[in-house]
């Protein structure tokens, strides 16, 4: 085991003490002397909310108060203000630069590659008058999303590691997002779905000697070992039995060699596919493609691993383990309720955003370090265990001796608690995956 107490507490510190510090003034939170200082005004919402997503005012100052600040809840109310949300956004940009990791899971799928990065953007509505700031979709019914912002997340599932929450405009495409087209190590497998499927950062993937794993977008032209063009992928598909694993060039003019993974479902899955495929097209006024309700028989993926270092059946497994960034933001939303406020005030509702979404990270920060390397853990059990010790972490925070009181406690529990539970009838995708070959559990 490496060692983990020092990064994290180091980050802890410079993150929640140092930088609201030296923001203070140039974000204009600070004009002259008080006692509530920028460092335990973040720690005292980011603690206070971490504890308790819907905690009043009156419970953020308890958090203050053990943080040796009597504050009042009305003139901490006062304190959400532009220049309070100027200083918690810097806040939330340095957690993001900070680089918190765990050693590597150990399973044998994972492991032949350098990372195994999962890619997903999730929305959150905001007031109406932060549109100017984070523009949504909507043109003029507030309902509409006229105001949103896109969080983008990039997660390692090897060592855990987030790069993001990236903030953007709720309408911008998520092709278009920073980490659509990051550059990965040589070795990273990318796993992505269909927002982020662009053939020229594919190829860029393939020139750099990093390898994607992508659900096939319907209508992309596809040739065939013999230089046949396929623009109706469903006809290739029917010639074939259940399970398809194909060399082929993907696109018209990329013609980007990579391996057709596809597995016939079931045919109530695929009904149920095209009933949902058809009430989207119904909702947009559009017209559905006869070619995208063929291809719903299928799970379809493409990628540049080659077959040497991924099976067709793992390929299959790692592509269904890319719910679990979904199961992320729902965590982050059901529990962190990063998308909730009890306030309609647009700068207290962008202080509570940005406040929370320290909370989150913080809170992953201490599941890598302390139960990380349980691969059937539980994220859900773990967090809310981690909710329980907020406010000691709170206290903690420059402390380093406390930090570590507060692992090991944390680990201990780990070590027999919040693990996901067997299910004969459908396997979490932790135990799918350990049944591809595991290397032994540290």
């Amino acid at each position: 085991m490496t060692d983990t107490l020092t990064p994290i507490a180091a980050a802890l510190q410079s993150v929640l003490d140092e930088i609201p510090e030296q923001h203070a003034r140039a974000t204009g939170f600070i004009r002259r002397q008080r006692k509530l200082t920028a460092a335990v005004f973040v720690k005292a919402l980011v603690f206070g909310w971490l504890a308790h997503p819907t905690a009043s005012l009156d419970e953020l100052t308890r958090v203050a108060a053990l943080l040796g600040v009597s504050i009042r809840p009305q003139s901490l109310e006062e304190r959400f203000t532009p220049e309070a949300a100027a200083l918690l956004r810097r806040v939330l940009e340095a957690s993001i630069l900070a680089v918190i990791t765990a050693d590597p899971v150990a399973l044998a799928v994972l492991n032949r590659f350098t990372e195994v990065v999962l890619l997903d953007s999730s929305t959150v509505s905001l007031p109406e008058p932060l549109r100017a700031l984070f523009a949504g979709c909507g043109t003029s019914n507030p309902q509409a999303g006229n105001a949103a912002v896109k969080l983008t997340v990039a997660w390692d599932l090897k060592a855990g590691r987030l790069r993001g929450p990236l903030l953007d405009a709720g309408r911008l495409n998520d092709k278009k997002t920073a980490l659509a087209g990051e550059v990965l190590p040589a070795g990273s497998l990318r796993v992505a779905d269909l927002g982020y499927f662009q053939l020229e950062h594919l190829a860029a993937f393939d020139r750099g000697g990093a390898y994607f794993l992508s659900r096939f977008l319907p209508l992309t032209v596809v040739y065939d070992e013999q230089g046949t063009k396929w623009s109706l992928l469903s006809q290739l598909l029917s010639r074939g039995g259940p399970w398809v694993d194909l060399a082929i060039r993907l696109g018209e003019r990329a013609r980007l060699p990579c391996r057709l993974l596809a597995a016939r479902v079931p045919p109530e899955v695929a009904q149920r596919r095209q009933e949902k495929l058809r009430q989207e097209a119904a909702a947009q006024r559009r017209r559905i493609s006869p070619e995208v309700l063929a291809l719903a028989h299928w799970t379809v993926l493409v990628t540049n691993v080659p077959t040497g270092l991924l099976s067709l059946e793992e390929a299959l497994e790692i592509g269904r383990a890319r719910w679990q960034i979904e199961l992320l933001f729902k965590l982050w939303k059901s529990e962190g309720q990063i998308d909730e406020s009890t306030s309609q005030k647009p700068h207290r509702v962008l202080c509570e955003l940005y406040a929370k979404l320290v909370a989150m990270i913080v809170q992953h920060w201490v599941l890598l370090v302390s139960g990380w390397e349980h691969v059937d853990r539980s994220l859900v059990k773990m967090a809310e265990t981690v909710r329980r010790y907020a406010w000691e972490l709170a206290k903690a925070v420059g402390r380093r001796a406390e930090i570590g009181r507060i692992l090991d406690e944390l680990r201990t529990i780990f070590r027999t608690c919040c693990h996901v539970d067997r299910r004969q009838k459908h396997p979490a995708t932790c135990h799918r995956l350990l049944n591809l070959g595991c290397e032994g559990l540290t």
